[in-house]
C-alpha cells in the first residue's frame, strides 16, 4: 500500500530543540491547566469533518459539515450523491469543488477495504501501519491522518496545525525551514507518547490565545524568559 506520510527517521530529527519540550509542557499547564483526553466523534466523521478544516476555520467547517450530515445523513448516501450536490452542501467549508471529491473518493476507497465505516479497529494496528492506512487514502495528508489518530482512536500521533506549527518555530523546537508536514516525525519523535495529546492541545491553545500570528503577547507568556523569538524583554 503507498504511503503519503512523510518519511519518520531523519537528520533533522535529531537536532536537540532550543527548550526542552518537559519544560514547554510544564510552563504551559501553569496556565491552561492540565489535559484530559476526550473523543470528538468517531473515526469516519472525524476523517471527513478534518477535510473539511483544510484552509478554511473550524468554524466554517462545522456550518459545512452539519449541513451536510442533516441533508444525507449517512455516508453511503454521499457516495450515491451527485458531487454537485455534495459540493454545495459544504459551501461554507470553501474549496467544495475539490472537497466534494475528495470526500467522496475517500469514502468509496474505505467501502472497497473494508465492506463499511467502521475505522475503529485501527486503533488496534501499530502507530505507523494506522498512518500509511489513512495516509494512502486519496487526499488525505499526514495532519488529517494525526488528528484522526489522535482524537478518535486515542493513538500517540501529534498533529501539527498552523498554530502549533507557528509556536513550535518561535520556541525552536523545530527550525525555522521545516514545513508544517516534516514537523510531524519531528515533534513525535520529541515528546514521549504519553505527552503527544497533552502537548498537541497545550500548543494549538497557546497559539489561540497568547502566541498569536500577528500579535504574539510575549509579556503574557510563561515562556517569555527562554523563547528564543521573545520580545518580552526588549527595550
Amino acid at each position: 500500500m503507498p504511503s503519503r506520510s512523510p518519511k519518520r527517521s531523519n537528520a533533522a530529527n535529531k537536532r536537540e530543540p532550543t527548550l526542552a519540550p518537559e519544560l514547554v509542557k510544564v510552563r504551559l499547564e501553569s496556565v491552561y491547566g492540565p489535559i484530559e483526553w476526550r473523543p470528538r466523534m468517531i473515526a469516519i466523521d472525524e476523517l471527513i469533518f478534518t477535510v473539511l478544516t483544510q484552509n478554511t476555520s473550524d468554524l466554517n467547517a462545522e456550518r459545512a459539515y452539519d449541513t451536510l450530515r442533516k441533508s444525507l445523513p449517512t455516508w453511503g448516501q454521499v457516495i450515491e450523491a451527485e458531487t454537485e450536490r455534495v459540493a454545495e452542501l459544504i459551501k461554507h467549508g470553501g474549496l467544495s469543488n475539490q472537497k466534494s471529491v475528495r470526500i467522496q473518493k475517500i469514502l468509496v476507497e474505505i467501502l472497497k477495504r473494508i465492506g463499511h465505516f467502521d475505522l475503529e479497529f485501527l486503533a488496534a494496528k501499530p502507530l505507523e501501519e494506522t498512518r500509511e492506512w489513512f495516509t494512502s487514502l486519496p487526499g488525505v495528508g499526514p495532519k488529517t491522518a494525526a488528528v484522526v489518530m489522535a482524537f478518535s482512536l486515542r493513538m500517540p500521533a501529534f498533529p501539527v496545525d498552523t498554530h502549533i506549527h507557528r509556536v513550535s518555530k518561535r520556541l525552536g523546537l523545530i527550525e525555522a525551514k521545516t514545513t508544517a508536514d516534516q514537523a510531524h516525525p519531528i515533534m513525535e519523535e520529541m515528546i514521549p507518547e504519553d505527552d503527544r495529546y497533552d502537548m498537541h492541545v497545550l500548543l494549538i491553545t497557546h497559539g489561540r490565545q497568547i502566541c498569536k500570528a500577528r500579535t504574539a503577547q510575549c509579556p503574557r507568556c510563561p515562556l517569555n524568559k527562554e523563547c528564543p523569538a521573545s520580545t518580552a524583554n526588549e527595550t
